[in-house]
Order: structure tokens, then C-alpha cells, then sequence
């Protein structure tokens, strides 16, 4: 029987408890992690390899969250990875931005575990169905 690889996440947050908070907490879960300080670090890990998940947050310095999430969306390479915003703000217009541009989910900070993992399972299982489905 083949082995399960480890789902890859790439968790996007200039803040560095969160990032530390991902590492920790999603290689708990069995996820491969990689963290990236700001949106020139995250297109430089994404060049190397592509992720099955990113995880993003909104507010962080030279380019939001927003705006990386729709150029992610608009590149061939990337345009099909599933991207959860993970952010601080929780206005109704945050929310629909995150989504109008492309995000599949958005959680509130501060970040409960479970709620998480719960999203980052439900939106891998709805790209393997599609992947089945195709």
C-alpha cells in the first residue's frame, strides 16, 4: 500500500509568534509546514514548491494579503491552491474582499486550534472530491 504524504501548508504572517504557532501547532496535526514573512518570501517559496493549502493573513507590510490573494488567483501556477485568510479583522468588508478575490474560507484571530484544522481538512477534502470528480 502507498504511504500518505504529508499535506504541504504555506502559512503567510508577518507576525512571528504566528508563524512559530503554525510550525508548531500543524506539524502536531501532521502537516508539512513552511512559513513565510511577507508576500516576497511567500512567491519565493512558491517557486520552489507548491503547497496544497495557504494560509494567509491580511494585514502585513509592502503587499496585504488581499492583493497577493488575487495575484495567486490570476497566475497559472497557483491559481488552483485553496488559500484560507487567517486574520485580525472581522468586518463583513474584510471578509467579502478576502472571498470576492479569491480565498475559499477566512477564520478570526486569535486562532483557535481546532477550528482551524476543521477548515484546513474540510478544504482539502473539497479539492481531492473535485480532483475525483475530474
Amino acid at each position: 500500500m502507498a504511504s500518505v504524504s504529508k499535506k504541504r501548508i504555506l502559512a503567510i504572517d508577518d507576525d512571528a509568534s504566528i508563524t512559530e504557532f503554525y510550525q508548531q501547532a500543524l506539524k502536531l496535526l501532521g502537516y508539512e509546514v513552511e512559513c513565510a514573512a511577507n508576500a516576497r518570501k511567500a512567491k519565493e517559496a512558491l517557486a520552489k514548491n507548491k503547497p496544497d493549502l495557504i494560509l494567509m493573513d491580511i494585514m502585513m507590510p509592502e503587499q496585504d494579503g488581499i492583493s497577493l490573494t488575487r495575484e495567486l488567483r490570476g497566475a497559472p501556477e497557483t491559481s488552483d491552491v485553496p488559500i484560507i485568510v487567517v486574520s485580525g479583522l472581522a468586518d463583513a468588508g474584510t471578509l467579502n474582499d478576502a472571498l470576492l478575490f479569491g480565498a475559499v474560507d477566512y477564520m478570526v484571530k486569535p486562532i483557535d486550534v481546532d477550528a482551524l484544522h476543521s477548515k484546513i481538512e474540510r478544504t482539502l477534502a473539497a479539492v481531492e472530491r473535485r480532483k475525483k470528480a475530474a
